[in-house]
C-alpha cells in the first residue's frame, strides 16, 4: 500500500472533533507531504521587515530542503533568493543573519549584487554570460511590516489576505519598529501539536501562571464558535475598538487559514508583563486606547500573532522533522524606543519566555505520549478547544483537497 493511498484511508475514517491518529504526528512520509503540499506551496511567514536595518542587512530561513536568503538592497527594497551558489550550488550566507556589501559566495568567490543579479566571477571564459547566473529568485511580500515568502514558482494568491489583514495591521506601524530581542527554540513536537496547544488556553491555568496575569481563560478569546457569533461582552470591545481607529471585529478567512479578532486582556491589564501594566512607554503604532487588547492573528502554517498598543509579538512555526519544530519569537518596539529608558528587556520578555518554554514542555509531553502503541485519539472539547478542531479541520481539509492532484502528478 503506498504512502498517499495509506494517507487517504487515515482522512477517510478521521473523527470530527477528535485528535489526529498517530502517523499524522510521528511519519515521516505524512511529515514530507506537509512540506510538500504545504510549506512548500503556502505563503510563509518569514521575518519582520525592521529585522533588516539598512542594505546589505539579510537573515536565512530554512523550510524543509530549502535555505533562502533575505536580503535588503541598496533601493531599500527587500528580496529573497534560494541560498545556493549558481556556479556549483555552494551555500552563500551560512549566518542565521548578518550584515554584507554584495552577496559572496564562500567557495570561490563569485559576487552577486544585493538585487542577485551576478556581478563577479573569477576567469570563466569569453562565452560565459553573467546575466544568466544571477541568484533564483524567491516569491516574497512586505505585508505592513511583515515579510511573507513562498517557495512555489506558482504561489496561490496573496492579495486576499493582504487586503484583509492590512488594515489590521497599519495602525501598529511596524515599518517604524525595530527588533528589541529574539528567540529561537526547538520544541521536540510534530509541527501540529505545536499549532494545536497554541489554538487553546484549556491548558493555561495550570501551565502558564505568568502568562495568565494577563491573557483571558475566556475559551472564547482562543476558540471559534460553530455559527461565528461572538459574545455581546467580546462584541461591545470590538465595537470600542473600531470607533477609536482600532480594527477589532473577529474576521476567519481564507478557508479558516487566517483570523484576525483584538481581544482584551484581563481586567486592568494593557500588556503581557507581569503587573499588566505596559511594557514600552513609547508607543509602537496608533492605537488610542491603552487598553485594546492584543490584535491576536494567525496564518497557517507558518505564524501567530499578538499586536499589542506598547509593542508587538512575531511568532514563526517552522517543522525540521517529524517531531521536532522550531518557534522563533521577535519582540517589536517603536524604533526610537531606547532600552533602559523606555523598556526593560528583562521586564518587556520574561512572560512570553517563561511561556515559550512551558509550552515546548507541553508539546514534548505530548508527543512522548503520542509514540505510545496505546495511543488513541481522544475527542476535543467543544467549549474550549473549539480554535483547535478548527485547526485540524483545516488541515485534514488542506491535505485532502492537495493529495489528488499531487498524486496524479506523481503517476
Amino acid at each position: 500500500m503506498n504512502a498517499q493511498f495509506s494517507i487517504q484511508e487515515l482522512l477517510a475514517r478521521r473523527k470530527s472533533g477528535h485528535a489526529l491518529e498517530q502517523p499524522f504526528y510521528t511519519s515521516q512520509e505524512i511529515y514530507d507531504l506537509d512540506l510538500e503540499l504545504i510549506f512548500y506551496k503556502e505563503w510563509l511567514y518569514a521575518i519582520p521587515a525592521c529585522q533588516l536595518v539598512k542594505p546589505g542587512s539579510y537573515a536565512t530561513v530554512r523550510i524543509g530542503a530549502y535555505d533562502v536568503i533575505i536580503v535588503k538592497g541598496g533601493d531599500n527594497q527587500i528580496r529573497a533568493f534560494h541560498n545556493s551558489c549558481r556556479h556549483r550550488g555552494s551555500i552563500i550566507c551560512k549566518a542565521r543573519e548578518g550584515q554584507v556589501a554584495k552577496l559572496v559566495c564562500p567557495y570561490h568567490q563569485w559576487t552577486y549584487e544585493l538585487d542577485g543579479r551576478l556581478i563577479w566571477a573569477n576567469d570563466m571564459g569569453p562565452d560565459f554570460d553573467p546575466s544568466k547566473h544571477g541568484l533564483k529568485p524567491v516569491n516574497l511580500r512586505n505585508l505592513a511590516g511583515l515579510v511573507y515568502i513562498c517557495l512555489s514558482d506558482t504561489p496561490p494568491p496573496f492579495e486576499p489576505f493582504a487586503q484583509l489583514a492590512r488594515p489590521y495591521l497599519e495602525v501598529h506601524d511596524l515599518e517604524n519598529a525595530k527588533v528589541a530581542f529574539s528567540s529561537t527554540i526547538v520544541e521536540k513536537g510534530n509541527w501540529k501539536l505545536v499549532w494545536e496547544n497554541n489554538r487553546e488556553c484549556y491548558h493555561c491555568s495550570s501551565n502558564h501562571p505568568a502568562l495568565c496575569r494577563s491573557f483571558p481563560l475566556d475559551p472564547e478569546v482562543a476558540g471559534v464558535s460553530a455559527d461565528g457569533s461572538v459574545s455581546a461582552g467580546l462584541q461591545a470591545h470590538f465595537d470600542r475598538c473600531e470607533a477609536a481607529g482600532a480594527p477589532a471585529q473577529f474576521r476567519l478567512e481564507g478557508d479558516g487559514q487566517y483570523r484576525f479578532a483584538r481581544i482584551p486582556l484581563q481586567e486592568k491589564a494593557v500588556s503581557y508583563t507581569m503587573d499588566g501594566k505596559a511594557g514600552v512607554t513609547r508607543q509602537l503604532g496608533r492605537v488610542a486606547l491603552p487598553d485594546a487588547g492584543s490584535l491576536l492573528a494567525f496564518h497557517y502554517p507558518s505564524t501567530w500573532n499578538h499586536f499589542l498598543p506598547d509593542h508587538s509579538l512575531t511568532f514563526r512555526v517552522t517543522p525540521i522533522s517529524p517531531t521536532e519544530t522550531e518557534v522563533t519569537t521577535s519582540w517589536l518596539v517603536h524604533k526610537d524606543a531606547v532600552e533602559g529608558v523606555d523598556y526593560d528587556l528583562k521586564r518587556l520578555t520574561e512572560v512570553w519566555i517563561a511561556t515559550n518554554s512551558e509550552d515546548r514542555e507541553i508539546v514534548e509531553t505530548n508527543q512522548q505520549g503520542i509514540f505510545s502503541p496505546a495511543y488513541v485519539p481522544g475527542p476535543y472539547s467543544p467549549n474550549q478547544e473549539s480554535g483547535v478542531i478548527q485547526f485540524v479541520d483545516w488541515y485534514a481539509l488542506w491535505l485532502q483537497r492537495s493529495l489528488t492532484p499531487f498524486q496524479m502528478a506523481a503517476e
